[in-house]
């Protein structure tokens, strides 16, 4: 893994880890939604620190280059935050219909007694 994959890799974390920071503060994310970010942004770090695993796990796993299953970490970290993030609309989308029945009852039952 060449140094400057290193670089970018650790000040994206940082970015994101920074990011994840100041939505906190700012009342526009919630801990438990940053907490897969951060875990992300840390295993980033993790892998550009000891890049000698990496490159060790990659040629046990045979990939041909350190970067190619770097760039695996991250789409499996992106599909797990994809299933979560489709698992939560679905919840909502549940709630919303429950929602819209409670009011279609209620807005029936009003008029039924205004009659």
């Amino acid at each position: 893994m060449t140094i400057t994959l290193r670089v970018i890799l650790i000040v994206a974390s940082l970015f994101s880890c920074f990011l994840c920071i100041t939505k906190i503060k700012q009342a526009k994310l919630k801990v438990e939604n940053s907490v897969i970010w951060m875990i992300g942004s840390i295993i980033l770090i993790v892998m550009s620190v000891f890049f000698h695993g990496v490159e060790w796990i990659s040629a046990k796993l045979g990939f041909i280059a350190p970067v190619n299953f770097v760039f695996l970490v991250v789409m499996v970290f992106l599909l797990i935050q994809t299933f979560i993030n489709n698992i939560r609309i679905s919840t909502l989308n549940e709630k919303i219909k429950e929602l819209n029945h409670s009011v279609a009852l209620k807005e029936y039952e009003e008029k039924k007694k205004g009659e």
